[in-house]
């Protein structure tokens, strides 16, 4: 059996306090989460071309599963 590693080999109320924090730090600021979000966007719309063929590769894989 391998041994836990990262968050899994913490015990259970460490790891909740740890996801609790990083669900406050993003719920205090939702104005700089929406700008993160915001040039993500402005940056996808810029090369189309590019993502349409990450997209195009990622459902012909998926088709690959079925």
């Amino acid at each position: 059996m391998k041994n836990a590693r990262g968050t899994a080999a913490m015990d259970p109320k460490t790891r909740q306090e740890v996801a609790r924090k990083g669900g406050l730090a993003v719920s205090r600021n939702r104005q700089h989460m929406a700008e993160i979000g915001r040039k993500g966007g402005q940056t996808v719309s810029k090369n189309r071309e590019h993502m349409a063929n990450i997209g195009r590769k990622g459902g012909e894989a998926s088709r690959g599963n079925r």
